[in-house]
């Protein structure tokens, strides 16, 4: 897998910052996108000359498509593309919930992750690439009222709707499906949860998998 090229969104932080590291450490060159240019080059300067800071909005097609013609520009091509970016709600449920906070997590929880794939689909189509999404076990499960959970059911669902799609042109696709995780995506830390790290091992693990293998669906649960 040397040499390949990974697109990751929502890579300033967390799971998507870590995936970086780690894919660059196994080898693959990785374009970073996200909102938060100076946190994309300080991540992009770490890692060094395999990576290129690509800042943009996942919820505008054409900063998308910007950022997907200029890594096949840097390197020549794209491999594996890991739609990460997600955000969640300030105020669960329907009955306080807040309906303009429900219009920026569909832009970014569903829309989001469409626009990552059609500015991508050419790409990946052509290197028969590997598509990965960040689910949830959130999107696994029935949470009471939750419209969290029901994006990443969505998430869920189109995964399993890629998977017959790609595999009629040689491609893959995988859904990650993590338990509780200490990231920033929580307003306090969670230190006996799941950290970045396990996640990123969980992506890289599928994309490193041999062409004639495709991890459909990890999940990772903490034990406590």
């Amino acid at each position: 897998m040397a040499g390949k090229v990974l697109f990751i969104t929502g890579a300033s932080s967390g799971i998507g910052a870590q995936t970086a590291r780690q894919a660059a450490d196994a080898g693959w060159k990785v374009a970073l996108f996200a909102r938060s240019e100076d946190k994309l080059k300080d991540l992009a300067s770490e890692i060094g000359e395999n990576a290129i800071a690509l800042p943009g909005d996942v919820t505008d097609l054409g900063s998308l498509q910007a950022a997907v013609d200029k890594t096949q520009e840097t390197f020549g091509s794209l491999d594996a593309v890991f739609a990460n970016a997600g955000t969640g709600l300030d105020t669960p449920g329907i009955e306080k919930g807040d309906p303009e906070e429900w219009s920026k997590l569909i832009d970014i929880n569903i829309k989001g992750i469409l626009l990552t794939l059609k500015a991508s689909y050419p790409a990946l189509k052509k290197a028969k690439g590997h598509l990965v999404l960040t689910g949830s076990v959130a999107g696994r499960i029935h949470i009471s009222a939750s419209v969290y959970g029901a994006s990443k059911w969505f998430v869920h669902g189109l995964a399993g709707n890629m998977t017959p799609d790609m595999r009629e042109w040689g491609g893959r696709c995988t859904v990650i499906a993590p338990g509780m995780v200490d990231t920033p995506f929580f307003d306090e830390a969670k230190p006996d949860k799941l950290k970045p790290e396990d996640i990123a091992k969980a992506v890289v693990y599928a994309i490193d998998q041999p062409e004639h293998a495709n991890v459909q669906e990890i999940v990772v649960m903490p034990t406590q």
